[in-house]
């Protein structure tokens, strides 16, 4: 058996990365892709590695001679028109190789596990196409397959129709082909191919031309879970540098995107906090049915937008403010308004502090071994140290510690007698027991404190941060229209304008979801217990806050998830947490929550 690496692409696409390189001379992660694929390939008792070069040939040809002097099975072949012919060109420079033995056939600009060319080399097939289940990153030559993995049709770019995903695979560019089936169907077809399409086209084409005659013996061989990326541009290489990091590298470099985890099929996110059970299936359908409208038109102004917000939240408009996302109206309430001392309870949600001086900063250091603190450790701790504002997340991230409402009217009234801002974040209350009843987004509570700003999250509760979404209530005229005044007119799009347009006729499908939550985080709760290197916090958020007991540290036990597509957040680089050795594990859907369960349990023996 031999291998045909085709090498020969400028890769205009990856920018300064292929400025003096051909592909497969980029680095992931410290590593050239084609030390990879040579490392990969000479663990087989290969005849000869043919590698089919074109822009900066000669430069690859010396790298490999030079870094490889005892492989003694190169052969190079060259494209001397690259810029202006496509791969079936350089495959059809190298087609009397293809009849001398069997081949593994692979594109330069893929990254992918060992285990793949095994599988490949290994099956009884003699020969194959590499395949996987469509995945939203994927882009290229698509195939239908049959229950016995044959190949029904290929799928060009053109013929591509997003109704069809469910049915489609996306080949990997990776084929093991005999030399009896080159010597009889594809290279015949391929000579035929070229000379009436000419060179511009792509070698997939033939295996299309091929599998339409129905008389192929090429069937698909679909990947099950094994990792592999093609990497077309600079957003490829850094997605690719992720999944093929360590397990140690591999865990910050997913912790310092701060989302985006749907490019990474297969992970499980127990990081982010959202809403398993919203929004319904009826609501989306919704959303999708308008798709081209929202795309193609601006979304309305802000006094509009506070409109429907109020409308969401059933208070006045003039109370009301709509940004994109909480965040960024807490940087803009605490950059451009705030003014003093602020009291902040720590642990905290982070985006706070990190927008204020420390030197504004009054800490209460929560020393309770759950993180608890009710009201009255609240007043009585800032009673002897001067603020101007205090801040409440409520239920409080990362805790989930809960201050019920008639504790909180009593601050409510403490902070108002004491002249001090009291800010309280309840983007998490909707998960509280007897939620309905635990808002403080109400107009008598507003009116009757003009030193209260309620922020809430809508991307948590409603399991919608996609949409970016968030609000800022106050009766206090003055910061309203100051914030107003400093964001975006134009500052949440169509989508999210939309989306608050619709949500009333959810409103109930929403509080079922919510008791449907609590009673699953119960479940969970009692089932994470079992685990005997945790202690689990209780909460009455959509999370809870763990201390690793035994066995692991935080950090060991996150990269251990982490090897099983598992992601959890480890709170020992928060103020204060520091070598305390929590994490937070998000609550998610039953089926979810299972397999962290089981993923759990089997660290524990």
């Amino acid at each position: 058996m031999q291998a045909l690496i085709l090498a020969a692409g400028m890769g205009r696409r990856l920018g300064k990365a292929t400025k003096d390189n051909t592909k497969c001379m980029v680095e992931v992660n410290g590593e050239r892709l084609i030390d990879r694929f040579i490392k990969q390939l000479i663990t087989f008792n290969l005849s000869r590695i043919i590698i089919v070069t074109g822009y900066k040939g000669e430069k690859l040809k010396k790298y490999i001679l030079d870094n490889y002097p005892n492989v003694k099975k190169f052969e190079f072949v060259h494209n001397p028109i690259f810029d202006k012919t496509n791969n079936i060109y350089s495959l059809s420079l190298a087609k009397d190789w293809l009849s001398e033995d069997d081949t593994i056939l692979l594109e330069s600009d893929l990254i992918f596990e060992d285990s793949i060319l095994e599988m490949l080399v290994n099956h009884h097939e003699p020969n194959l196409a590499l395949v996987a289940k469509y995945e939203s990153w994927m882009d290229g030559t698509m195939v239908r397959i049959n229950a016995d993995n044959e190949i029904i049709n290929f799928i060009p770019k053109e013929a591509f129709r997003y109704e069809d995903i469910d049915v489609y695979y996306k080949t990997v560019n990776i084929y093991k082909f005999s030399k009896e089936f080159c010597r009889d169907e594809y290279v015949p077809f391929l000579e035929a191919y070229t000379k009436v399409m000419g060179s511009n086209e792509y070698y997939e084409q033939v295996l299309r031309v091929i599998t339409l005659l129905k008389s192929s013996s090429l069937k698909a061989l679909p990947l099950n879970g094994q990792k592999w990326y093609e990497i077309d541009d600079v957003q490829d290489l850094d997605i690719a540098s992720v999944i093929f990091a360590s397990h140690e590298e591999r865990f910050d470099k997913l912790q310092k995107r701060y989302g985006g985890y749907w490019r990474f099929f297969g992970l499980m996110d127990f990081c982010y906090l959202v809403n398993p059970f919203f929004p319904p299936q009826r609501l989306l359908d919704e959303m999708k049915s308008n798709f081209s409208e929202l795309l193609t038109n601006y979304p309305s102004g802000m006094n509009v937008n506070s409109l429907l917000a109020a409308k969401y939240f059933g208070i006045d408009q003039e109370y009301v403010v709509v940004g994109n996302g909480a965040a960024e109206l807490i940087k803009t309430y605490l950059e451009k308004i705030h003014r003093g001392k602020i009291g902040i309870i720590y642990p905290t949600f982070e985006e706070y502090p990190n927008r204020l001086s420390q030197e504004d900063i009054v800490p209460f250091v929560v020393n309770d071994r759950d993180y608890r603190y009710s009201a009255g450790d609240i007043m009585n701790y800032y009673t002897n140290h001067t603020i101007t504002t205090l801040l409440l997340i409520n239920p409080d991230n990362p805790s989930g510690n809960y201050i019920p409402m008639k504790d909180l009217e009593n601050l409510l009234q403490w902070a108002s007698e004491k002249g001090i801002k009291l800010i309280i974040d309840e983007s998490f209350v909707d998960f509280s027991c007897d939620f309905e009843n635990n808002s403080l987004l109400r107009n008598d509570i507003l009116q009757k404190y003009d030193n209260l700003i309620v922020i809430k999250s809508i991307s948590k509760s409603y399991g919608v941060p996609g949409l970016r979404l968030g609000i800022l209530a106050s009766s206090d005229s003055d910061i309203i229209s100051m914030i107003k005044r400093d964001v975006s007119i134009w500052n949440i799009n169509s989508f999210g304008e939309y989306y608050m347009q619709i949500y009333g006729k959810y409103d109930k499908a929403y509080k079922d979801a919510c008791a449907r939550f609590i009673q699953e985080r119960e479940i969970f709760y009692e089932k994470l217990k079992s685990i005997r290197y945790l202690h689990v916090m209780p909460s009455q958020a959509n999370y809870f806050m763990c201390r690793v007991v035994d066995k692991y540290s935080s950090r060991e036990l996150a990269e251990l998830l982490i090897r099983k597509d598992i992601l959890i957040s480890d709170l020992n680089r928060k103020k204060f947490l520091e070598g305390q050795n929590v994490i937070r594990i998000a609550i998610r859907s039953p089926r979810e929550n299972e397999k962290l369960l089981q993923a759990l349990e089997s660290l524990d023996s």
